[in-house]
């Protein structure tokens, strides 16, 4: 079923929170939350798991531009520490909240481009080996 859809970049999909399949439909049912299945094309979404990576991606990205800022603010208009705290702690919260949506659905856009599975080990012989062995 996947042949009668032509392959989509994962920037132009997860970014922007449609089906990595079709690029139609939704992907996320809430802001955070992936719904089940594409509501146009019906790709089934368990394979979606972003995991921790769209919280990581997106304190890495929000820290450095609030430090910049929290040190700015404390050097050159020497602003007492309850100030800083009261600038730089939303302008950390939003910063790291809004990004997280669009890195979550790149995510999960670039595990369906890649046909990624969650990894097992397999023994010499190819066969899998379980917890049980």
């Amino acid at each position: 079923m996947d042949d009668q859809y032509p392959p989509l970049k994962p920037e132009h999909t997860g970014l922007v929170g449609r089906c990595p399949r079709c690029g139609s439909g939704k992907l996320f049912s809430s802001f955070l939350t992936v719904g089940t299945s594409c509501n146009v094309c019906g790709l089934n979404y368990d394979f979606a798991d972003a995991g921790d990576g769209p919280a990581f991606f997106a304190i890495c990205l929000a820290i450095v531009p609030v430090a910049g800022l929290a040190v700015w603010l404390e050097v050159s208009a020497g602003a007492p520490y309850w100030l800083n705290a009261l600038i730089t702690g939303p302008f950390l919260i939003a910063a790291c909240i809004l990004p997280i949506r669009p890195l979550k659905g790149y995510l999960i856009a670039y595990q369906y481009v890649l046909k990624a599975k969650e990894g097992r080990l397999e023994d010499g012989s190819g066969s899998v080996k379980t917890d049980d062995d």
